[in-house]
């Protein structure tokens, strides 16, 4: 057994004291946040009802941002393992992969619906760490862009080569507003919600499957880029009134005094980012 495995597992196959703990951290905290909600409940409440020292806590998780941030990681670990069957047990239809991922996210995401708003209310800030665009949610994000490349790779449908890389962040896109939906759909069961990922999915199976004529795909990349350019870059444009793109540009003589990216903070542009020190953001 290797020492990164050992780290994480005993002897007798359980996950490390130290993975228990972070587990325990992080289930007490999404139970607090839908008890008392996101912004009422503070790390020195999470520790106490985990039953560790508020240190220990940081040493896990260092704010509130990272606990969310442990969330997100969860969710997308499980749904990778939700779709496994639908995307690795033969099925080739574009339209039933599409179908088997968008509601395999509605499962695992079912028991958070109670308070998925208080995280939403933070997650729409383009300055926060929590928002799906930040350099913090990167890794989530990309897992999920990954599943949705899968689809797409496992498909009867042929992408254009030129389309490789747009469609599943488009697709990824598309399950964004799928969330939004989901976090307003006061449905049974979130009835609404399963509905509209049965109409959205041949819809959206019929269009990636059109894109492959030439005539199609300059609006296909069109879009990608008018996304890209945009939605992805909401911090950084929040900041400096301008998209990405042309931030990145030619830096002015005012910018170069200012000495450029050393004042950047580490949320990628937003100025603000973490704290240096481990303190409590509660």
């Amino acid at each position: 057994m290797n020492d990164v495995t050992d780290e994480k597992q005993d002897q007798a196959g359980k996950p490390a004291k130290s993975e228990q703990t972070r587990t325990l951290i992080l289930e007490t905290a999404l139970r607090l946040f839908q008890e008392r909600g996101y912004d009422k409940t503070t790390m020195r409440a999470i520790a106490q009802e985990a039953g560790v020292s508020v240190g220990n806590a940081y040493y896990y998780f260092s704010s509130k941002e990272h606990l969310v941030q442990g969330f997100y990681d969860r969710i997308a670990e499980q749904h990778q393992a939700a779709v496994a069957e639908v995307l690795d047990g033969g099925e080739k239809d574009l339209a039933a992969r599409v179908r088997g991922v968008l509601l395999g996210w509605l499962d695992i995401a079912e028991p958070y619906h109670e308070f998925a708003a208080q995280f939403f209310k933070n997650a729409a800030d383009p300055d926060s760490p929590l928002s799906p665009f930040s350099p913090e949610s990167e890794g989530p994000r990309e897992a999920a862009i990954d599943v949705h490349r899968r689809v797409l790779s496992g498909a009867s449908v042929k992408v254009d080569p030129e389309l490789a890389d747009a469609l599943p962040r488009l697709l990824w896109l598309q399950q964004m507003g799928l969330v939004l939906f989901w976090v307003y759909d006061r449905s049974e069961g979130c009835a609404n919600s399963r509905r509209l990922v049965e109409r959205l999915a041949p819809v959206t199976a019929r269009a990636i499957s059109l894109s492959r004529f030439r005539i199609l795909r300059p609006l296909v990349q069109e879009t990608h880029e008018l996304l890209r350019d945009f939605m992805p870059t909401a911090a950084g444009m929040a900041a400096s009134g301008r998209p990405e793109r042309a931030a990145g540009r030619k830096a002015s003589a005012a910018d170069a005094g200012r000495g450029g990216d050393e004042h950047e903070g580490p949320n990628g542009g937003s100025g603000r980012g973490r704290r240096r020190g481990r303190g409590p953001t509660a």
